[in-house]
Formats: C-alpha cells, sequence, structure tokens
C-alpha cells in the first residue's frame, strides 16, 4: 500500500484545506480528535480516507487513530497521517502541539484531483466538515481552494519576507479563496457588520465568533470568468482600499497560467520533454509546456562519416573495460532508474530525467564526472546502441575517439557522454534520447 503524500498531491490540483487552531487538552489527545473524525465519517462524501500512518500503515478505524496517536507522541507533540491512495487521493495530516496553555491542532488536507469538487452536494458536504472542524478548533485563519492557485497567491506569504510573515501571519486579508474562515480577530479588524455583509454563496457566523464565508456553491470552477468577478468583488468589499479593476486583472492573470497548451515537441526530444513537463508543479506546468515547445536541440555532431580503424592491440580487452564501466553505472543507478537494466531508448530518456531532476552536473564533484561518469554513460550508451540498432564498435586506444558503427555513419558515444555532462542545459542540448534516436534513422 503507498500512502499518498502532499508531495504526490502536487501532481495534479487538488483541493487544499489548511486549518491552524487549537484545542482542549483535558481530555486527552484520543477524546480531542474524536469531533475530528466523527466529521469526516459523516460528511467526507466520497473522499473519507482509508488508512492511517504513524509508525507503519493501518487500515482506518478509531482505535487505529488512537494507537497512531499513541505512538507519534513526545514532548513536542503529535504528528499522524491519513490517507486515502485510490481515486480520490486523499492527504490529511494532523499536527497536535504538546499540551500548554494553547495547544495547537493543524490540519492539511489534500483531495486529488480538484475536478472531484465540481458538483454542488460534494462541496456542501465539504463546507460542512470546514465548519465542524473551524467550530471545534478555533483558528483565526482556515482557508480550502485550488492547491495551484493557492501557489500562485504566493499563500501563506502573499508576498511578504519570511521574518515578517512568520511573525505577524495573516495580519490582514490578502487574498480571498473559495472558503475562508477569519476569526474574531480578523472580523473586527474588517467590522463585523462589513464582514457578514459581504457578497459571497455562504456567510455565516459560528458560535466562537468567527466568519465561515464560501464564494460560490462549488470549488473546481475557480478559474472561470464568473469565479473571478465574485471573488474580486468580495475582496473588494472586505477590503476598500483596493482597486476592483486592478484585483481582477490580478485574477483573470493567475487563470491564464491554467489554460491549457499543447504539447508541440521536437520529435525527437518528445519522450524527454513531455516527461520534464510532468515532473514540473501543476502550477508551472502550462507555462512550461510553452517554454519546451520552443525548444530546438542542436542537430547532433558526435558522429563520422567514416570510421577511424581500430588501432588497439587487444579489442576483447578493451570490450572487457568498456563491460566494467557499463556495469558499474547499471549498479549504481539501478534502484533509482530500475529500466537501466534494459538498455533500451526509454532506458536513456529515464536517465535523462534522473539527471536532470538531480542536476547532476552541477550538484557532483567535476572530477567524479569527468573521470567516472561520463566515461561509464558512454560505454553505456555505445551498448544501446550496439543492442537495439544493430551497431559495431570501433575501438581506438583514446576513449573519446571510440565509434559504433550504425549503418552508413559511425556515432561517438563518449563524446556525446562528456558533452552531456558539461551542466543541466547540456543535458538537453545532448540529450541521449535525441542521440539514440538520430542514430536510429541510420539504422540498416
Amino acid at each position: 500500500m503507498k500512502t499518498m503524500t502532499l508531495h504526490d498531491l502536487d501532481k495534479e490540483d487538488s483541493l487544499r484545506f489548511i486549518l491552524n487552531g487549537t484545542y482542549d487538552p483535558r481530555n486527552g489527545l484520543e477524546q480531542s480528535v474524536v469531533p475530528l473524525l466523527e466529521s469526516l465519517e459523516g460528511h467526507a462524501d466520497g473522499w473519507m480516507p482509508t488508512f492511517v500512518k504513524a509508525s507503519r500503515a493501518r487500515k482506518y478505524s478509531r482505535d487505529a487513530v488512537s494507537r497512531a496517536l499513541e505512538e507519534r507522541r513526545d514532548e513536542y507533540g503529535t504528528i499522524i497521517g491519513l490517507s486515502r491512495p485510490e481515486d480520490p487521493g486523499v492527504s490529511l495530516v494532523l499536527n497536535l502541539g504538546a499540551s500548554r496553555e494553547r495547544p495547537t491542532l493543524k490540519v492539511s488536507l489534500g483531495v486529488q484531483p480538484l475536478t472531484f469538487f465540481d458538483g454542488v452536494d460534494r462541496c456542501r458536504n465539504f463546507v460542512q466538515v470546514a465548519r465542524a472542524w473551524a467550530t471545534q478548533y478555533p483558528a483565526d485563519y482556515a482557508v480550502a481552494h485550488s492547491y495551484a492557485d493557492m501557489n500562485l497567491a504566493k499563500y501563506p506569504s502573499f508576498g511578504r519576507e519570511r521574518d515578517i510573515w512568520m511573525r505577524d501571519g495573516v495580519d490582514q486579508i490578502y487574498e480571498l479563496f473559495w472558503l475562508n474562515i477569519f476569526g474574531p480577530r480578523l472580523v473586527e479588524s474588517v467590522g463585523r457588520e462589513r464582514m457578514l455583509s459581504t457578497p459571497a454563496h455562504i456567510v455565516e457566523e459560528l458560535p466562537n465568533g468567527s466568519v465561515l464565508l464560501v464564494l460560490r456553491p462549488t470549488a473546481a470552477d475557480f478559474d472561470t470568468e464568473e469565479a473571478r468577478v465574485v471573488q474580486a468583488r468580495a475582496h473588494v468589499h472586505l477590503r476598500p482600499d483596493l482597486d476592483f479593476d486592478v484585483v481582477l486583472r490580478t485574477l483573470r492573470e493567475r487563470s491564464a497560467a491554467f489554460v491549457p497548451a499543447e504539447p508541440r515537441f521536437h520529435p525527437d526530444v518528445a519522450p524527454l520533454l513531455t516527461r520534464l513537463a510532468e515532473e514540473s508543479s501543476v502550477t508551472t506546468r502550462q507555462r512550461k509546456i510553452t517554454e519546451l515547445n520552443a525548444f530546438r536541440p542542436p542537430v547532433p555532431e558526435e558522429w563520422l562519416p567514416v570510421a577511424h580503424p581500430s588501432d588497439v592491440v587487444n579489442p576483447e580487452r578493451v570490450l572487457e573495460s568498456y563491460g566494467d564501466l557499463s556495469e558499474g553505472l547499471v549498479a549504481a543507478l539501478h534502484t533509482k532508474v530500475p529500466s537501466i537494466m534494459d538498455e533500451t531508448a526509454e532506458s536513456l530518456t529515464d536517465l535523462d530525467v534522473y539527471f536532470w531532476r538531480e542536476n547532476f552536473p552541477e550538484r557532483y564533484e567535476r572530477e567524479l564526472i569527468d573521470s567516472h561518469t561520463a566515461p561509464a554513460l558512454g560505454a553505456y550508451l555505445g551498448d544501446v546502441l550496439v543492442r537495439r540498432l544493430g551497431g559495431t564498435w570501433v575501438l581506438r586506444q583514446k576513449m573519446e575517439e571510440s565509434q559504433v558503427r550504425v549503418g552508413k555513419r559511425v556515432w561517438l558515444p563518449f563524446l556525446r557522454a562528456r558533452r552531456y555532462m558539461q551542466s543541466r542545459q547540456s543535458l538537453l542540448d545532448y540529450s541521449l534520447t535525441q542521440f539514440f534516436h538520430e542514430a536510429e534513422r541510420y539504422r540498416p
């Protein structure tokens, strides 16, 4: 069973709910979370967590939650996770601070995909959960909204320096989201009468003096023109110092970031660029696709029309040394890049993605790369050309001059590997993926 994490939920947009509240510790941790669990069990319409994670994962039950709380309890507090690996994916992290004068309960919830909340009934039930939690665990501020859009809004700093927002928290209404809970301090700073007259779908005063404000019946359509107009009007109502046209223009610019960009990648590197686009966060993915659409790699120059004749005395020994280099690369990376053992075009793309993700050329020692990684990669690349394209080695005493004949051309895998390992940009300019597909055209 794979436990869903908040990192996993970044692969596609999700509904994120954040509440930093307080709880009464006098009845113990287990009893303190009972109202939270009751709300989940009663209103988590189709997204109820199915596992509880502490020292190990258990199927969800009240008893499993109690055990998890006990396992993770220490002098600093208790952190447990509830998850749902099946669709819709759910990650719910509960962080209960140690029992002090004002013990905290921090809730971080993600439900993926956001499109799961395109219906009124599911959103109504979600609001029920949020209302119950905000009532039971009073918070100065809580929100639920598209995770991607929250990132564009720079939540939780809203563009402030870290030391400032850590000190001041949310000291005014910087943004409005789909669901908002404002504690008494924020309500009074705006004016309770003004807050309660906000033009929104739900405006409700909670028993503890907080105000629940929901902009629209559904959460998934946050980036539509209608939703953005409602968002801007409500924000300007609460912040009369803001200009409606400026606020709406900013929101429209954020919506533009989610307009799907059609991939039009260079065909020789399309397998790689598709993966790189998927690697980017949901917030920046469309911009990344547009950027990668414009990328045109240099035409490979690591080839010769005629082979330099072999000048090695013992070709078997040289091939054995190349095999050792290639096997060393496989041994080092087979757990991180499992397909490396297959020696296929897909293996080369997986290596491209791995080295890009790791920023390998710029993170590791240059001497190690030049003396070991690049030669091993050259040997591996040559072996793939031999195995998958019917190539044959033409060996030279100087390793970088060694060639692999494929059809009417001879290719220089060690030279390609050296250029490839110069920088992060060179991983794209001299990708293994492109080199293979270029050589493939000359396969007999």
